[in-house]
This record gives structure tokens, C-alpha cells and sequence, in this order.
């Protein structure tokens, strides 16, 4: 793994810093529905409608977990909406893509306040993160990947740590869908 996590690449094949720049843009049509149901995701409201964005063999990789199948990611979203029954999104910029990264890559950078009471005035934590959505060619999502702070995500590329790592969250998104119904109503 890089020494300089700050410096390393993250899902775009950009450096955080330059993530972080990027102008803010208008989303276009096609992107609306994908938008809408990552808001939905995020802010503890999964619902059947939020998960049809997805393609059936999509992935989903963040900081703890990675998620193959839909089925599976339907698991983490709800079992991240049992933790923390209220969410809201303070921030929820649509970035511009550069040109090294394609247009059917939808990269969005938020914040994310998550209430574990969810009357509470202040929230128990909240995290900056960077998703990076890449889409077919029938605008349904094949790849979700959150980068907290857009800091790059450890891979098998990274070595031995790399590949436990990559085992340890595919273990942690198993057992979750293990315990977790993939139902949004039985949550």
C-alpha cells in the first residue's frame, strides 16, 4: 500500500485532493433515478425502488465491507439503517467528471450525518465520503465504491494486507446478508 494514503489514487484514478476540487454539476436525466436512490440508501430509507438502480451482479465496496450481488447490498444498506435508523445528507455534491474518467462513471461527493437516535439534535458521527457509481450502458449501477475522506481503498494490488483485507470485508458483507434480510421491510 502506498506510504501516503493522501497521495494515493482513489476509485477515479485521481488523488483525494483533486476529488475534492472538482466542480459541482447538474445531473443529467438518465442519472436522476441512480441520485435518487443513492439519497435513499444513504439517508436510512432503502426501499425496493432505491435498489432497482442496481444490476443484479453489481458491487459495492466501502471502507468495511464489499458487497456482491444485489441481494447483498440490500443487506448492508438495510443492516446500515437498523444501526443508525436516521441519516441525513447535509452535503450531496454531483461532481464533474475530468476526462480520464468515462461519463458513465457518476462520482458524487457527501456528507453523511448518522443519528443512532433519531430524535437526537447533533448527530453521532458524520462522514465525508466520495462514490464513485459506474453505470452500463442501461444506466443501472455495476459498481459502488465509497472512499471515506476519498481516500483510495486497499486491493489485492496493495500485497498481502491488501488481499486480507479485500477477505476480511467480503467475511463482514457475508455475515451481515447472513443476519440481515435483504427485504427493505423486514428491517
Amino acid at each position: 500500500m502506498p506510504s501516503n494514503n493522501q497521495e494515493a489514487k482513489n476509485a477515479t484514478g485521481l488523488t483525494p485532493a483533486e476529488t475534492q476540487s472538482l466542480k459541482e454539476r447538474k445531473p443529467e436525466a438518465h442519472e436522476e433515478a441512480i441520485l435518487s436512490g443513492i439519497k435513499q440508501l444513504y439517508t436510512s430509507s432503502p426501499s425496493e425502488n432505491a435498489y432497482s438502480i442496481y444490476a443484479k451482479t453489481a458491487t459495492f465496496h466501502d471502507p468495511i465491507g464489499i458487497a456482491e450481488g444485489v441481494e447483498s447490498i440490500k443487506a448492508q444498506f438495510n443492516g446500515l439503517a437498523k444501526l443508525f435508523p436516521r441519516a441525513d445528507l447535509p452535503r450531496f455534491r454531483l461532481l464533474e467528471n475530468p476526462a480520464s474518467v468515462p461519463k458513465s462513471t457518476i462520482l458524487i461527493d457527501q456528507d453523511v450525518a448518522y443519528f443512532r437516535d433519531p430524535k437526537a439534535a447533533s448527530p453521532t458521527k458524520t462522514v465525508n465520503s466520495l462514490l464513485t457509481v459506474e453505470t452500463n450502458d442501461s444506466h443501472q449501477v455495476i459498481r459502488h465504491t465509497e472512499e471515506w475522506d476519498h481516500k483510495r481503498e486497499t486491493d489485492r494490488s496493495d500485497g498481502f494486507f491488501g488481499m486480507l483485507n479485500e477477505n476480511r470485508k467480503k467475511l463482514t458483507a457475508g455475515i451481515t446478508s447472513m443476519f440481515v434480510s435483504s427485504d427493505p421491510g423486514k428491517n
